[in-house]
C-alpha cells in the first residue's frame, strides 16, 4: 500500500514495562509483542474500546535477564491463537503459547546471550554472542555452527529461503543451509539491525552510524546516512519506506535513501517496526512502546501531543550542559533579582532550554546579557558519527523548502572556511553560501570570537579566505551582501504520492456504472483493459526499477482513450494516473509527443476540467498533473508557451475553501517562478508575481500554501525582474504581516522579503 507522506504523529503510547523496551514483533492483526530489561515479554491487543490503541493483555514470565530478539509463530494446531519465540541475555530461547501465557519449550545451548531469533518452516534459528547459529526442531537443538569469527548480532530469513546474518566483524553473511554463500562488505563496525527490503534486498542497521541496502549479490545498493550515533535496528514497508532506530535519540524515516522525517525521543531507540498500514512502532530506553501514525483519524489528542512535548522538552534538559553544568540545575531568572557584588561579575541562568550569561553592571545596578553559554561536546558522552567517523559536531543545515536536511560535520580544530568549502562542494551547494555557512559553524559550536590563521589558503582557489570585519580583496557590496533562510527557491517540488489502490477501485466502479447504463455501455472497459491499468500501476508503483522499466503505446492510448470518451465526472483517477505517469522517465517521454501534437491532449483536458460548473476532482487532480510536468525539463516548452493559459484556467483556486486545492495552486505558481527566473521572462514573472502577492493577502490559508507563495515572491524579487513591481504592489506589507505570524517559517520568509525590500 502506498503512504501518504505527510508527517508521522504520535498515535499512542504503551505503558507498562518497567526498563527499557529492547524488542518489538508485530503479530500480524492479533496485537504486538515486546520484550525488555524488565526480564518480560509483555503482549499487547488492539483496545476494542479505542482504536487508536493498544491494551496489555498478556505478560509472559521465565527469562532471569533482561530479553531482547522476538519472533511470531503464526496460529496452527499447537498454537491455536499463536505463539511468541523469545530470546535473552540468560542464554535461552523460550516458546511461548499466546492463547495461555505460558511458556512450554525451553531451548538451552547457547554459551552467551541470544542475539536473534527467525523461524524457519517451523524450525527455530538463534544467534548469539558465542559467535554460532543454532536451529532447533521440537525443542531439541538439531545443528549449530560457528557463523562468524565475532559475535552474531542479528539474523533473519529471506522469503527465498536463505538466513541472514549480521556480526561484530562489521560483515553480513548469506547461508544456505549452514553453507555461506554471499559476504557483503562496507560497514566500518558492528551490524546490528537487519530487515528485508521487499523485491530490493537486504537493509542493515549498523554502529557506524549508517543503514545500507543490499542486493543478495553482495552489491552495495545505497546508503542511509543521517544518525549521528549507532543505529540498533531498521525495518521496510512495502510502500518503499525505511525507519530506523538510533542512540541519537531518534526515529528516522526514510524514503528513496533520503530522510523525510526525524522523531525524536526521551531516550535511545532500540527497535523500530512498520505496521500493514505503514504506523510505526517504536521501543524505547524510557520504557515506552509508542505508534506513530500518518492517519489523521488515528492522531493522539491535543492533551497526548502537549504530553510527548514536554516529555522531549525535559529530557532535553536533563542531557543538556552549559558552564559545566547540568541546565536542570541552573537557577532561573529570579536570580537577577539579587544584586552583584562587583562590576563584571557573570551570572548564568536558565531561560527555557537554553543557559544564558549575564555580567554585573555596577554603575547602572544592572545585569548585562551577555549571551548564550554554549558548552563545548561532553567528554562522557559519545560523539556524533557521520559516515562512520567521530566529529564534536554533526550539525542539521536546513537549506529551505522541499530540501532534505543537510548534516555538516566539523571539529572546533578545523578550519570553518575549510569545512564550508569543502562541505558546499561535497552538497553541490553554490560557494555564495559560503560565508553564510561560517556564521553558522561558529555561532553554533561557540567560537564567535574565532580569528583565522594568515597563513590560510583556501584549498580550492588559492586564494585567503575573506574574514569577516578584516580588509578585503572582494568589493563592499560583495562582503556585506545580505543571507537569506527560504529563497530564492532551488528546484521545483512536485505530487509523487498517490494512493493507487483507491484508483483503481474508482475506476472499477466507474466502470461498473457505465456497464449497467444501456446508453454508456459501449464506453466501459473490457476485462482486458482493466488488466491493462492494473500492469500499468504496477509498473508505476515499483519506483525502483524507473531506470528500466517501459509502458507499451496501448497502455498510454489506452489512458488517453478514457481522458478522452469517459463522462467528466469520471475521468479525475484517469487524470490522477497520469499524473504519476509523468514522473515516470519513460512515462513522461511518451506523453509528451501527445502534448506536442497539433491537437494538444493536455490543453484540450485544462479547458475541459477548468469549464463551469467544474469538478472539484477533476481540478484538483489536473493542476497536480501539471504541477508535475515541472520534474522532466523536456516540458519546460510546453510550460512556458501555455504559461497564460494555464495560470489563467487555474487563478480561482486560490480562494478555494479545500486545503489540498489552495496548496496545489500555490506549488504550481512557485514552480512557474523557478521556471520563468531561468528563463529572464519579465512579462511572465509579472503574472506569476501577481498570482503570489493574491495568494499572500489570502486571509483563510494554509500555512504551506501561504510559505510556498511568498517564497516565490521572494525569489522573484531577488533573482528575478520584478522587484520594482513587488514594491509598486506593497510587498513591504506583505512582509510585515507575514513577519509577525505565529508560524516560524512564515516569520522567516516574511524577514527575508522585508530585508529585500530595504535594498537599493
Amino acid at each position: 500500500m502506498e503512504i501518504d507522506p505527510k508527517e508521522y504523529q504520535l498515535r499512542c503510547e504503551l505503558r507498562g514495562h518497567e526498563d527499557d523496551v529492547r524488542g518489538i514483533c508485530v503479530c500480524g492483526n492479533a496485537g504486538i509483542a515486546t520484550s525488555s530489561r524488565d526480564r518480560t515479554v509483555r503482549f499487547w491487543s488492539p483496545d476494542t474500546s479505542d482504536d487508536r490503541k493498544y491494551a496489555a493483555s498478556k505478560i509472559l514470565l521465565g527469562h532471569t535477564s533482561f530479553v531482547g530478539p522476538l519472533a511470531w509463530i503464526f496460529p496452527n494446531e499447537e498454537f491455536p491463537e499463536g505463539g511468541i519465540v523469545s530470546g535473552g541475555m540468560d542464554t535461552l530461547v523460550l516458546v511461548w503459547d499466546l492463547r495461555t501465557g505460558e511458556k512450554v519449550r525451553t531451548l538451552e545451548g547457547h554459551q552467551l546471550q541470544v542475539t536473534g531469533v527467525a523461524l524457519d518452516d517451523g524450525d527455530i534459528v538463534s544467534s548469539s554472542v558465542d559467535c554460532t547459529l543454532r536451529r532447533w526442531r521440537n525443542g531439541q537443538s538439531i545443528e549449530f555452527w560457528d557463523a562468524h569469527k565475532a559475535p552474531i548480532q542479528a539474523v533473519i530469513k529471506l522469503p527465498s529461503g536463505e538466513l541472514v546474518t549480521g556480526s561484530s566483524d562489521t560483515t553480513l553473511k548469506l547461508w544456505r543451509g549452514k553453507t555461506c554463500i554471499q559476504t557483503f562488505v562496507g560497514h566500518t563496525d558492528t551490524v546490528r539491525g537487519l530487515a528485508v527490503m521487499s523485491g530490493l534486498g537486504i537493509l542493515s542497521a549498523s554502529h557506524d552510524g549508517s543503514i545500507r541496502l543490499w542486493a543478495l549479490s553482495g552489491e552495495l545498493l545505497m546508503e542511509m546516512v543521517g544518525h549521528t550515533s549507532i543505529v540498533y535496528s531498521v525495518d521496510s514497508h512495502v510502500s518503499g519506506l525505511v525507519v530506523s532506530g538510533s542512540e541519537d535519540c531518534s526515529a528516522k524515516i526514510w524514503k528513496d535513501g533520503v530522510c523525510v522525517q526525524s522523531i525524536e525521543h526521551p531516550g535511545c531507540v532500540w527497535d523500530v517496526k512498520f505496521l500493514d498500514n505503514g504506523d510505526i512502532v517504536t521501543a524505547c530506553s524510557d520504557g515506552v512502546l509508542r505508534i506513530w501514525t500518518v492517519h489523521q483519524d488515528k492522531i493522539s489528542d491535543s492533551v497526548e501531543l502537549e504530553s510527548y512535548a514536554s516529555q522531549i522538552s525535559h529530557y532535553k534538559r536533563s542531557r543538556k550542559k552549559v558552564g559545566g553544568l547540568k541546565l536542570d540545575e541552573l537557577p532561573g531568572l529570579d536570580a537577577l533579582q539579587v544584586p552583584g557584588t562587583s562590576d563584571g561579575q557573570t551570572k548564568v541562568v536558565r531561560e527555557g532550554d537554553n543557559g544564558v550569561a549575564y555580567a554585573w553592571n555596577m554603575g547602572e545596578q544592572k545585569w548585562d546579557k551577555i549571551g548564550e553559554v554554549v558548552d563545548g561536546p561532553d567528554d562522557n558522552m559519545k560523539r556524533p558519527v557521520l559516515d562512520g567517523i567521530e566529529y564534536e559536531y554533526v550539525f542539521d543545515v536546513d537549506i529551505g523548502d522541499g530540501e532534505p536536511v543537510r548534516k555538516l560535520p566539523y571539529n572546533r580544530s578545523d578550519n570553518p572556511y575549510d569545512t564550508a568549502d569543502k562541505w558546499l562542494l561535497k552538497e553541490n551547494l553554490p560557494l555564495s553560501y559560503r560565508q553564510q555557512i561560517v556564521e553558522f559553524i561558529l555561532q553554533n559550536s561557540g567560537q564567535k570570537d574565532f580569528t583565522l590563521n594568515s597563513s590560510f589558503r583556501d584549498p580550492f582557489t588559492g586564494a585567503n579566505a575573506y574574514i569577516p570585519g578584516e580588509p578585503s580583496n572582494m568589493s563592499a557590496t560583495a562582503s556585506s551582501k545580505p543571507t537569506f533562510k527560504h529563497i530564492p527557491k532551488k528546484g521545483v517540488l512536485v505530487f509523487d504520492v498517490a494512493q493507487f489502490d483507491g484508483i483503481l477501485k474508482k475506476i472499477t466502479e466507474f466502470n461498473n456504472a457505465l456497464l449497467s447504463d444501456p446508453e454508456k455501455k459501449n464506453l466501459s472497459l473490457t476485462e482486458h483493459e482493466l488488466f491493462r491499468l492494473g500492469a500499468i500501476v504496477k509498473i508505476l508503483k515499483d519506483t525502483s526499477h524507473y531506470h528500466c522499466s517501459k509502458f507499451a503505446d496501448v497502455d498510454i492510448a489506452l489512458l488517453l482513450k478514457l481522458l478522452n470518451s469517459w463522462p467528466l465526472a469520471m475521468i479525475f483517477p484517469v487524470i490522477d494516473i497520469l499524473r504519476m505517469t509523468l514522473l515516470h522517465p519513460d512515462g513522461a517521454t511518451v506523453l509528451l509527443s501527445h502534448f506536442e501534437a497539433e491537437n494538444d491532449v493536455l490543453m484540450e483536458m485544462i479547458k475541459k476540467v477548468t469549464a463551469k460548473p467544474a469538478i472539484p476532482g477533476n481540478i484538483l487532480t489536473s493542476i497536480r498533473l501539471v504541477t508535475n510536468l515541472f520534474k522532466n525539463s523536456c516540458y519546460n516548452n510546453w510550460l512556458y508557451k501555455n504559461r497564460s493559459e494555464v495560470l489563467d484556467a487555474f487563478s480561482s483556486c486560490y480562494s478555494s475553501p479545500n486545503k489540498n486545492l489552495q496548496l496545489s495552486y500555490s506549488t504550481l505558481i512557485l514552480n512557474y517562478a523557478v521556471l520563468l527566473i531561468e528563463k529572464k521572462d519579465q512579462e511572465g514573472q509579472s503574472q506569476v508575481l501577481s498570482a503570489a502577492l493574491e495568494i499572500a493577502e489570502e486571509e483563510n490559508l494554509e500555512v504551506d500554501s501561504k510559505f510556498r507563495a511568498l517564497v516565490a515572491i521572494g525569489s522573484l524579487m531577488l533573482n528575478g525582474l520584478v522587484k520594482r513591481i513587488a514594491l509598486d504592489f506593497d510587498v513591504e506589507t506583505i512582509a510585515k504581516a507575514a513577519k509577525a505570524s505565529k508560524d516560524a517559517k512564515i516569520a522567516e520568509v516574511g524577514a527575508d522579503i522585508e530585508l529585500l525590500t530595504k535594498q537599493s
